[in-house]
């Protein structure tokens, strides 16, 4: 069994995860051309988008209008910025009344639907306990966790983001809230950039935000094959999976911004009815066809924990979920069952591996 699945990995989706020599090193002549790769830097991230069955020159031009929109989206919407959300959350602060921008505006309606549909797990209203925690800042780690009084006092004061807005659009609440979308907002600017390509005629494509992705398409005559990090080695794979024709794929993670103080590890995922990192879950990925619903989706999931997430899935409207728990056991829904396949037994072998009912 160890020998197949190895076997069927190797096959099957090495090529993606080993980056683009070993991406190209099995095409034929002239097949070079046709995918264009291009990198950048936005959203704290490293950007890939990958186009294929284009002229190279067309999809480096698509893709760097791809780089610009992400850009223009990461000034518009960081929580602290010069932007429309940094404007509100400032106005916020000051006496709790607010109006967002016409492009904020059904963002943070869409943003309460999520946080409703998922029972205030996936809670954009957290700006100031993610502050608290010190993972607001892009480049730099926490050193320590904030003291328990602190914690204690957000809780206190604490209002989510559908209490928030008014059916007129503005927001009103206590002096002091702040909003983050920093859940959310990545997997919106990925189907953003993915609606970028596509008006300009491509049609087989990836947009991947730190590893987080949409694929449209194809590349070339077969599937777009996908690796889902191992928790423990980031660098590696404990998984993939292929997408078919139009998928989005996200990933919340304790690997993905964490420090370690007094031989005790905590993470960026922060569970709003605690005010502490969720727990007993290393990662949830989701497949979905929206880019913005997996986002919020796989934080929802991670704070929900391992009794609760299939529950929450399933109010999520969540048919694919592949989930990583504390104690090394891999649980995945029916629709994700046979669309994974894992690197090696520890982590994937059948004795260890659930599909839920």
């Amino acid at each position: 069994m160890r020998a197949a699945r190895a076997e069927l990995f190797v096959r099957g989706a090495v090529l993606v995860i080993a980056g683009a020599a070993l991406l190209l090193a099995g095409c034929g002549p002239g097949e070079r051309e046709v995918e264009t790769r291009h990198r950048f830097m936005a959203m704290g991230t490293l950007v890939e988008v990958t186009t294929w069955g284009v002229p190279q020159d067309e999809g480096e031009a698509a893709a760097r209008e791809v780089e610009e929109l992400f850009h223009r989206l990461h000034l518009a919407w960081h929580p602290r910025g010069e932007g429309a959300l940094g404007e509100l959350n400032r106005s916020l602060a000051a006496d709790g009344q607010a109006r967002p921008d016409p492009d904020l505006e059904p963002l943070l309606r869409r943003a309460a639907a999520l946080s409703r549909v998922s029972g205030g797990l996936f809670q954009p209203a957290m700006g100031r306990l993610v502050a608290l925690w010190g993972f607001s800042a892009e480049d730099t780690v926490p050193e320590a966790p904030p003291p328990a009084s602190a914690v204690r006092a957000w809780l206190e004061d604490a209002v989510t983001l559908p209490a928030l807005l008014q059916d007129d659009g503005s927001l009103a609440g206590p002096a002091g809230v702040q909003l983050d979308l920093g859940g959310f907002f990545k997997g919106v600017a990925v189907d953003r950039g993915v609606e970028l390509l596509r008006a300009r005629g491509i049609e087989h494509a990836i947009v991947n935000a730190g590893g987080d992705l949409r694929a449209i398409g194809r590349r070339g005559e077969r599937p777009w094959r996908i690796g889902i990090r191992d928790a423990d080695d980031p660098a590696t794979a404990a998984a993939a999976l292929e997408i078919e024709d139009d998928e989005a794929v996200f990933t919340s993670g304790d690997y993905e911004r964490f420090f370690d103080h007094q031989g005790e590890r905590y993470h960026h995922v922060l569970d709003p009815r605690s005010g502490y990192p969720a727990e007993g879950i290393r990662s949830v990925t989701v497949l979905h066809h929206d880019a913005g619903w997996a986002d919020a989706a796989a934080t929802a999931l991670m704070v929900a924990g391992p009794r609760d997430w299939p529950a929450v899935a399933a109010a999520m409207d969540l048919e694919a979920v592949l989930v990583f728990l504390d104690d090394g056991d891999v649980e995945l829904t029916p629709a994700m069952a046979p669309r994974a396949w894992f690197t090696d037994e520890a982590q994937g072998g059948a004795a260890r591996v659930r599909t839920l009912p």
